[in-house]
């Protein structure tokens, strides 16, 4: 089936909705206007259709390979990989200095949504490889950011993020990884690090590794991490040389999904001949890698609503084409014409139930990425501390709720599909492979309910929540009059802010008596944040979209109830608008009195999953 997004919607979110086109009102973006971000969006769906996604089922197939240690993509993958690097879609925020085009971060969330939708595994490796940069960018000399940041830009390097080591997993204070100072102020590097995304392949000549490693005499712990500069092959004058640095792959993970993206064991320094540069102070490697693990959550929620996404798109797609049954008012009748499957409840319930969390979505990812947009502009310090402070609060939520919704879509969209949807015929099971990973890499989801819960929740003596719920008060008392969809949408969203904020002190207490008990509600907790987070954006949305509606009708000179709904079924933007209404109402109705059930798990006190006494006799009857 054909690649597909909904770019009306995606229109509606960025220039309806978030008005990112008013930020050429200011000189870092003054390039950036609504007609030359349209022409962006406009070829990034273009290369992600014709280039991207015909290359997806394929890649899937055939995997990565290893082969006399060098790993080498899918030759389909390869060629997209050198497009996006020639084509400058993996440059589009960075520096205009380093070879970047400075646009603005929303804009390349919306190219990405279309990017990793078409093709979730090749998009891998340049948000690796910008990542890296960043911190190359943020934290290197000005030798180092000569050296490296224009050729990772540019994709004639690629770059990863090695943390991961095999006894540690998600314990990254129990790295092995050593860093060794040598008389040159280099270090040597020893140490295997694995699950690293991009560790080898063939699509650059050379990989710059980030690499977590413990000096000599350091202390325990992730306080005594650095983080090291350490290329796969030598850099000498700012050019690669042909002598290895003694960094090797000594295998790839088979995986359930992503098969186009290589999932690397790295060794450094087997032979005692590999050699890093220390970024930054030494002690300070996990504080720098907070940097990019910040930036690579946010787009790894990106990754699960994208795939949520298109997995919408294609059912859609399939449930207008399938014809199966009757209608239901016809059940009994033999010969009734049979119907798109559209046409049945059940369907037509799941495939809504995909389009307004979609569209959630959509509207969290692109606000999250509008904010840092604002925070590179705005001069108003109070105003700058607001933005930071709220992108601290939905990082994690960004992260954990994206790809656990992203995810209950794929699998919803495979159910759209029926048996078809289980077989490789159709591209849903891939989407629901390929998105389960999502929910465990950069931080496992349980661990981002912690941070939300057990540190964001408490930052700033608790100012962070305060001011979020505030706002969500402020927004509904202005709007209690609403009435219709509308109306519902903001009686729905009033009960769960305020339930959330009980809840929240609940919780809250609970873990000060039990902090085992509290932190056991952090993932339920969050889940329920992030119905509350995306019933607020799609709230906003039913707002600007009334409005947007009632100036429409009086265009047109509909003044009537009867004009306005033949306008329903004549005016494409009719259609449109009051189907994001109806939409947002579905998400208040349907999807938000989870709230309700939430708050209960996570005020419950049951502690029975903590009894390991318990548990362990039971296993061993």
């Amino acid at each position: 089936m054909e690649f597909k997004s909904d770019l009306k919607d995606v229109r509606f979110v960025l220039f309806d909705y978030l008005k990112a086109h008013e930020l050429a009102k200011h000189p870092k973006f003054e390039d950036a206007d609504q007609d030359m971000m349209e022409a962006v969006l406009a070829e990034a769906l273009k290369f992600a259709t014709d280039v991207m996604a015909p290359e997806n089922e394929e890649a899937d197939k055939m995997g990565c390979r290893y082969e006399g240690g060098n790993v080498y993509l899918p030759p389909g993958l390869k060629k997209i990989m050198e497009k996006v690097g020639e084509n400058g879609w993996g440059s589009m925020i960075e520096d205009p200095n380093y070879g970047g085009q400075g646009l603005p971060e929303v804009l390349s969330v919306a190219a990405n949504e279309f990017f990793i939708g078409a093709n979730g595994a090749v998009s891998l490796l340049p948000m690796l490889t910008s990542g890296a940069a960043h911190l190359i960018e943020y934290f290197g000399t000005d030798e180092l950011k000569e050296v490296y940041l224009e050729k990772m830009y540019s994709l004639q390097w690629a770059g990863t993020m090695c943390l991961t080591e095999p006894q540690a997993g998600s314990d990254v204070g129990n790295s092995k990884t050593k860093a060794v100072k040598q008389a040159d102020g280099k270090y040597k590097i020893s140490g295997t690090k694995n699950f690293i995304t991009g560790g080898d392949h063939d699509a650059a000549p050379n990989i710059i590794h980030l690499v977590l490693a413990r000096t000599e005499g350091a202390p325990k712990g992730t306080r005594g991490l650095s983080l090291f500069v350490v290329p796969k092959f030598r850099v000498e004058n700012g050019e690669m040389t042909e002598v290895s640095n003694d960094v090797a792959c000594a295998g790839i993970e088979h995986k359930m999904g992503i098969n186009g993206s290589p999932t690397c064991t790295m060794n450094f320094g087997e032979n005692d001949d590999c050699y890093g540069i220390m970024l930054g102070n030494e002690g300070h490697g996990i504080r720098m890698m907070f940097h990019l693990m910040n930036e690579a959550r946010i787009w790894v929620g990106i990754q699960g609503f994208a795939a949520g996404a298109a997995s919408y798109q294609q059912a859609l797609q399939y449930a207008r084409e399938r014809y199966q049954g009757s209608d239901i008012k016809e059940f009994k009748n033999p010969d009734a014409p049979r119907v798109p499957i559209i046409a049945h409840p059940d369907v037509r319930r799941m495939l809504m139930t995909m389009k307004s969390w979609s569209e959630a979505l959509r509207s969290l990812m692109y606000h999250a990425g509008h904010l840092q947009d604002l925070i590179k502009v705005t001069k108003d310090e109070e105003q700058l501390e607001k933005y930071k402070d709220r992108v601290d609060l939905l990082t994690p939520v960004c992260k954990a709720y994206g790809s656990e919704i992203g995810f209950e879509l794929t699998s919803i969209g495979v159910q759209v599909l029926g048996g078809y949807g289980y077989t490789r015929d159709y591209p849903q099971e891939q989407y629901m492979r390929d998105s389960r990973i999502s929910m465990i890499y950069e931080g496992a989801n349980g661990i981002q309910a912690m941070d939300l819960f057990a540190r964001k929740l408490s930052m700033k003596k608790g100012q962070l929540f305060a001011n979020f719920v505030q706002e969500i008060n402020g927004f509904v008392m202005k709007h209690k009059a609403e009435e219709g969809d509308v109306g519902k949408v903001i009686a729905s969203l009033t009960g769960a802010i305020r339930l959330l904020g009980k809840t929240t002190m609940q919780v809250g207490a609970l873990a000060k008596k039990d902090l085992a008990l509290g932190i056991m509600q952090a993932s339920p907790y969050l889940r329920m944040f992030g119905h509350v987070a995306c019933g607020y954006e799609m709230a906003k949305q039913a707002i600007v979209a009334q409005e947007k509606l009632t100036a429409l009708y009086e265009e047109l000179g509909a003044s009537d109830e009867e004009t306005r709904t033949k306008l329903y079924d004549t005016n494409a933007d009719v259609f449109f608008l009051r189907n994001k209404m109806h939409t947002a109402r579905f998400f208040a109705e349907s999807i938000l009195p989870e709230v309700d059930y939430l708050a209960r798990v996570v005020t419950s006190g049951d502690s029975s999953p903590l009894d390991l006494r318990f548990t362990l006799e039971a296993e061993y009857e």
